[in-house]
């Protein structure tokens, strides 16, 4: 598909994912052109610039185009001297390898992440995107009722990646915890662009408002065993100078730790977002910690 102002669009999932090819990202985008990329992203959740060779400084620019950044993150150290670059590194310790959105164990997780592949490996370490909003609409009419009434605690005091395997890991770990986030997100939420339902859960959500330990673990299998079927997965291979982007509104990504001991870094950017808002126009608010003000924008 062509859009108006002239890139192609192709398909690269049934349900989520897209390549977009004629954009060159390090150039001065003209405002149709963001505005043609946004519905894309929109519209496919996921998108995959290719061989962009971009810079640190190009990524933020670009990022940028999506609304307001954060920094690198609540916990974690940003790349020397780039506070609202996150290095996700093989050799530190950062295999995420769960599925997860990103950051929702604070208020407003962010609306939008950037990937751009740096250091890649030979084979494995690709990156698995799923659709939730389709997971949302794969639901039986009584499942979905459940999830719109109900909440979820998301946290970042429990271990979202492999166990540590050594001191890189577990120091990484540490600092993850550093300071410890809870906070009430709709297990449904509004896209606040495009008005669809998804199911808001992933690894940060560890149990439900009202429900006991087994209770919980047990309906957050069931919803997502749906968001996690492959027919709402995309699987990206990576090349150095790619860069991703994915709608975090509405989704949900994983690593797979496949590629043993080598090396792989990208570069991570996000942009801010808002609290999340169920069907009954109901907030995200907080439980434990604080707004997270140091690492996003003050949100409704």
């Amino acid at each position: 598909m062509t859009t108006s102002t002239g890139f192609d669009i192709r398909r690269i999932g049934g349900r989520i994912g897209a390549e977009v090819l004629g954009v060159a990202l390090s150039d001065d985008l003209d405002p149709a052109l963001v505005s043609d990329i946004n519905s894309a992203l929109l519209e496919h959740k996921a998108l995959v610039f290719r061989d962009q060779q971009l810079d640190d400084a190009a990524q933020l620019r670009f990022a940028s185009l999506f609304g307001e950044l954060t920094t690198a993150h609540p916990t974690v150290p940003s790349v020397d001297g780039q506070p609202s670059i996150l290095p996700v590194n093989a050799e530190e310790g950062i295999r995420a390898n769960r599925w997860h959105t990103d950051v929702t164990f604070v208020r407003s997780p962010p609306k939008v992440s950037t990937l751009r592949g740096i250091v890649v490996p030979p084979y494995g370490g690709n990156t698995l995107i799923a659709n939730a909003g389709a997971a949302y609409q794969d639901l039986p009419q009584p499942l979905r009722e459940l999830a719109d009434k109900l909440w979820a605690v998301h946290t970042n005091d429990y271990d979202y990646a492999a166990p540590p395997k050594d001191e890189k890991a577990a120091e990484h770990r540490k600092r993850f915890i550093s300071r410890k986030y809870r906070t009430a997100h709709p297990v449904v939420r509004v896209h606040p662009e495009s008005g669809e339902r998804g199911l808001f859960i992933g690894g940060f959500a560890q149990s439900f408002i009202g429900l006991g330990p087994s209770e919980s673990r047990d309906l957050l299998r069931i919803f997502q065993s749906y968001v996690i079927r492959p027919e709402n997965i995309v699987r990206i291979a990576w090349s150095p100078g790619d860069v991703v982007v994915f709608d975090n509104r509405i989704t949900q990504h994983y690593a797979p730790d496949d590629y043993g001991d080598l090396p792989r870094l990208l570069h991570r950017v996000t942009v801010a977002g808002d609290a999340p808002a169920g069907v009954d126009g109901e907030r995200s608010y907080v439980l434990e910690g604080d707004e997270a003000g140091h690492y996003t924008p003050a949100a409704p």
